[in-house]
């Protein structure tokens, strides 16, 4: 194990939050800590990092646990969600810890509190979740009747989940859950850029009846990190595409890459679905693998742009913590950066909203991330499919000539049509992974429908038992 001593409590040095791991032995305080700080630079929180034996032999334990039967998981699950969303975690109470992330994340504090409560509602209904993706035909438990005379029993892939957490958005920390539910034991590593969701999380779940071999904690640095997905049977992995790349073709790796989810308008006048066109591309800042990055129009695709840019623009320019702060901010320095890579590679496009820069200093340090709107002038042009994590559209022309070539690879494609036949080439394409027909948001959601496949779909197998 790594040097250092558990240690409870919600501080440590100066007063800063101790993010320990939460290691099968209980919370480890290592001697090797990140410092996580806020907005403008302030320190915050204080995470400790653990070395490669303390990875494997913590893997090692949850290996070597029986998990829960099935009626306790689900019970802890429901009440490690209510702790999470109502009560006091680690020495933090709620309001306190949704502040936290959103002066950390730069998360306007308004979907904080959202995830807050996406993550309740997913941990209460977690088991039932996660049987959305059992086969027809088959069954749960062995010890079914329906096993006499022989039938398909649903059983895991293995006995260990890894995550590899992202930190653009704590609502991500409401899918891993329905692995316990299925009886896998899970180790987290948490994302640098935002450790408090799933520090809270595991937390509630310890404290609702899941024993320290069920479910770690494993704070890392990059070098490290690999270890979590060479130990655990079957992984779960956020990422851009350079995580796509590294990952794609592992069969014990579920990547959840770049969204780039789009708008098609064929046929359809675009002045009638302005609010389902705005809120795609804005809502929860923009931040998520749903929002609309690109709009591909066959009328007017200068007109869209320019009524576009007008409704975001109208947008203001907030700390995350204002209750009507909708925008993402980032530390000044990461703004920066950011915004030399939009106007980069939005060389040669026509800027609506966003050419002269898109960072905006907000009271209390950092920079708010402002909507940017581009007009490309061909639908497959490279940078329809460039993804940021803000409101940022790239507008494009389309015609039936062009086909469905520029709107594959799409996690959600929004369809305003009316042409059946265009919408069966959609729908049977396998690079786009959710087709909505009609004026739906490109981030709509629910809970019995998957996102990017139901993740049962990975975490399990069917095999024939016989018995009688």
């Amino acid at each position: 194990m790594a040097t250092g001593s558990p240690r409870p409590g919600p501080r440590g040095e100066a007063g800063l939050i101790a993010v320990d791991a939460l290691g099968p032995g209980g919370p480890y305080h290592s001697r090797t800590r990140l410092t996580i700080t806020d907005l403008g630079g302030t320190a915050v929180a204080e995470l400790s990092l653990v070395p490669s034996l303390y990875v494997h032999r913590a893997i090692g334990a949850l290996r070597a646990a029986e998990p829960l039967p099935a009626a306790e998981r689900l019970a802890a699950l429901a009440r490690a969600g209510e702790m999470f969303a109502t009560e006091p975690v680690g020495g933090l109470a709620v309001d306190d810890y949704e502040r936290a992330v959103c002066r950390i994340s730069g998360m306007p504090i308004s979907v904080v509190r959202h995830a807050t409560r996406t993550t309740r509602r997913a941990l209460v209904d977690a088991g039932r979740d996660a049987r959305q993706a059992l086969p027809t035909g088959s069954v749960a438990d062995w010890h079914d009747p329906a096993t006499v005379g022989g039938r398909a029993v649903w059983t895991r892939r293995g006995e260990v989940f890894g995550v590899h957490a992202a930190g653009n958005h704590p609502g991500v920390h409401a899918l891993w859950p329905q692995a316990l539910a299925l009886g896998y034991r899970v180790a987290v590593r948490p994302s640098r850029r935002e450790p408090l969701t799933p520090f809270r999380l595991v937390s509630a779940l310890r404290a609702a009846g899941f024993a320290d071999d069920q479910v770690v904690l494993l704070p890392t640095d990059h070098t490290v990190a690999d270890e979590i997905i060479k130990a655990a049977d079957l992984s779960l992995v956020y990422g851009g595409d350079d995580v796509v790349r590294k990952y794609g073709d592992d069969p014990t790796v579920l990547v959840q890459g770049p969204g780039r989810s789009k708008i098609l308008l064929a046929g359809e006048d675009w002045h009638h679905h302005l609010d389902t066109l705005v809120d795609s591309i804005g809502d929860e800042g923009g931040t998520a693998c749903v929002n609309a990055t690109a709009v591909l129009t066959d009328t007017d695709p200068t007109g869209l742009a320019d009524v576009l840019a007008e409704r975001l623009g109208a947008i203001p320019s907030l700390p995350p913590e204002d209750d009507r702060a909708v925008l993402p901010c980032q530390p000044s320095d990461q703004a920066a950066r950011l915004e030399r890579y939009l106007l980069d590679h939005a060389a040669g496009t026509t800027p609506h909203l966003g050419g002269d820069g898109i960072t905006d200093p907000v009271p209390g340090g950092g920079a708010a991330l402002r909507p940017a709107v581009f007009e490309v002038d061909r639908p497959d042009a490279t940078q329809t499919g460039i993804e940021l994590g803000f409101p940022c559209v790239w507008v494009a022309p389309w015609s039936p000539a062009d086909g469905t070539g520029p709107l594959r690879d799409s996690l959600v494609l929004t369809a305003l049509t009316h042409d059946e036949a265009l919408v069966d080439r959609l729908v049977d394409d396998p690079t786009i992974r959710n087709v909505y027909v009609g004026d739906h948001p490109t981030y709509w959601m629910r809970s019995d429908t998957p996102h990017d496949g139901y993740l049962g779909e990975f975490l399990m197998r069917t095999k024939t038992v016989l018995r009688g």
